[in-house]
């Protein structure tokens, strides 16, 4: 195998186990299991360890993500639409998961935005780069750019609670709910 190959297999090893057990739930040790990769390989491609391999973990799940809703919007044109269908994928998605998987982003931001200044800025970024497109794509249907930032934040704030309450209790509804919410907010900024 590659090294290119280990090393991919230990960012995609990591980033479910992130979005499985968390960070701090994580051991170098299982990432290496699971990555089938020697244990010194995580430190041949990540010398600042598991701090710069979860760094690199957010920053890749992030664009991951974005892209996800960016496939979404080029299938479903109706901007309305394409937020209601983001909640709806993301509640079958975890539920198909059994509630293990969500966003890996938010399980790592709750974890160590307090103890890890690098994984707080990683995810900082991720965020960031989410407002700031979403803005972008609400603005380019129309919505004014103050209200489509405004959006934008209100939008991944109730993804990111609903996913939390999903976990929590075991049921999509709370991101059904919140996609709802969502979906009404786009809908109300449109005029509709």
């Amino acid at each position: 195998m590659t090294t290119a190959g280990t090393k991919e297999r230990i960012v995609e090893a990591s980033a479910e186990c992130f979005r499985r057990r968390g960070y701090m739930g994580t051991g170098l040790k299982q990432i290496a299991a699971d990555a089938d990769a020697a244990f010194g390989s995580l430190y041949h491609f990540f010398p600042g360890g598991k701090e710069e391999l979860g760094a690199e973990v957010i920053r890749r799940s992030g664009r991951m993500y974005m892209q996800l809703f960016i496939d979404i919007a080029l299938e479903v044109p109706d901007v309305v639409d394409a937020v209601g269908r983001f909640f709806a994928d993301a509640a079958k998605d975890v539920e198909e998961s059994g509630y293990a998987d969500a966003c890996p982003i938010a399980t790592v931001a709750l974890e160590v935005s307090s103890v890890s200044e690098p994984l707080r800025e990683a995810c900082a970024e991720v965020f960031e780069s989410w407002l700031s497109s979403s803005t972008e794509y609400f603005a380019g249907a129309g919505i004014d750019r103050e209200e489509a930032g405004r959006l934008a934040l209100q939008m991944l704030s109730l993804l990111e609670g609903a996913f939390i309450f999903s976990r929590a209790m075991r049921t999509t509804e709370p991101i059904l709910v919140a996609g709802g919410a969502a979906t009404k907010a786009v809908a109300a900024a449109l005029g509709r």
